[in-house]
């Protein structure tokens, strides 16, 4: 709420860029964090390491809008469904994020909006017209400009993040279904639960004892992807869709400042050719879905 605080004088849509743009610093940290701690432990004990801490601005979150009343869930069966696709989704990016530099991978999670408008005919009954077919075409090219299979820097990780992005499309699908039913709170509990207990199933195949600084690093992960994810759902709430959501694309310059300084990793011209094209084709597929629903509206 500091970040309320420090702006709330603001109006409502700048507070609402405000918002999105700290959110997916945030989001950007964290990932640089958990790309750090992936060298040493494996993915399970960070993804449950990570749930615990998160609960501690949730559970704060969860106080202001009036307790466990807030957490009230009336379709179990796809929340579950919800978490499954999660947990998959983390887990392939941490994985894949090990291998490869940060902002590759953060473009070619970028590729989640293409699979998303790619599924929405069968999965969600919406029209899918020429103009989004053909930007969805081209964002996949940018992807493939990025990992160049075949190629001198191809790396099989790119596909490990592409496979994220795919699941994670589905787990944003299942979303749009629920949000009418279901609070964000009550989501969010649910999730990190679900991923705390997947991350916990992992204990048997082998965990590391973590270091003070490593631990004290794990505790930040958790508290930034709380905050962070607060953050976003505001942004959503203060300004429309279609003002704020290019301002998530701001994840990537975030990423390659990041990814330069602890890593010194410098984009090549391929991937920032790639990643420009798969932003631009995301950014002209939402355009056109905010101009279909506006058209929808008016009949």
């Amino acid at each position: 709420m500091v970040a309320g605080v420090a702006i709330g004088h603001v109006a409502a849509p700048v507070r609402g860029i405000i918002y999105m743009v700290l959110g997916s610093a945030l989001y950007t940290v964290n990932d640089a964090a958990m790309k750090w701690l992936t060298a040493g432990y494996p993915v399970g004990e960070l993804l449950a390491l990570r749930g615990v801490f998160g609960f501690l601005p949730l559970l704060y979150l969860i106080a202001r809008a009036g307790g466990p009343a807030s957490l009230s869930i009336r379709s179990w069966r796809w929340q579950s469904f919800r978490s499954v696709f999660v947990v998959a989704s983390t887990f392939l990016f941490i994985t894949g994020l090990n291998y490869l530099p940060l902002a590759d991978a953060i473009a070619i999670g970028f590729a989640s909006p293409l699979f998303i408008t790619a599924m929405a005919r069968p999965f969600l009954a919406e029209q899918v017209g020429w103009r989004r077919w053909s930007a969805v075409a081209v964002g996949f090219v940018g992807v493939i400009i990025i990992i160049r299979p075949g190629g001198e820097g191809f790396h099989g990780a790119g596909l490990v993040i592409v496979a994220a992005a795919l699941v994670g499309a589905v787990r944003d699908i299942i979303t749009r279904r629920i949000t009418a039913t279901e609070s964000s709170l009550a989501t969010s509990f649910f999730t990190i639960s679900a991923t705390v207990l997947a991350g916990l199933a992992t204990l048997p195949f082998g965990w590391v004892m973590p270091t003070s600084q490593d631990f004290a690093l794990m505790v930040l992960c958790g508290i930034l992807i709380g905050v962070s994810q607060y953050l976003v759902i505001e942004s959503f709430r203060l300004t429309e869709v279609a003002v704020i959501a290019p301002f998530k694309y701001s994840s990537l310059l975030w990423a390659v400042l990041f990814g330069y300084l602890v890593w010194g990793e410098t984009p090549d011209r391929w991937t920032a050719l790639g990643s420009a094209i798969v932003v631009a084709s995301g950014i002209y597929i939402l355009h056109r879905e905010t101009v279909r629903r506006r058209a929808l509206a008016r009949v």
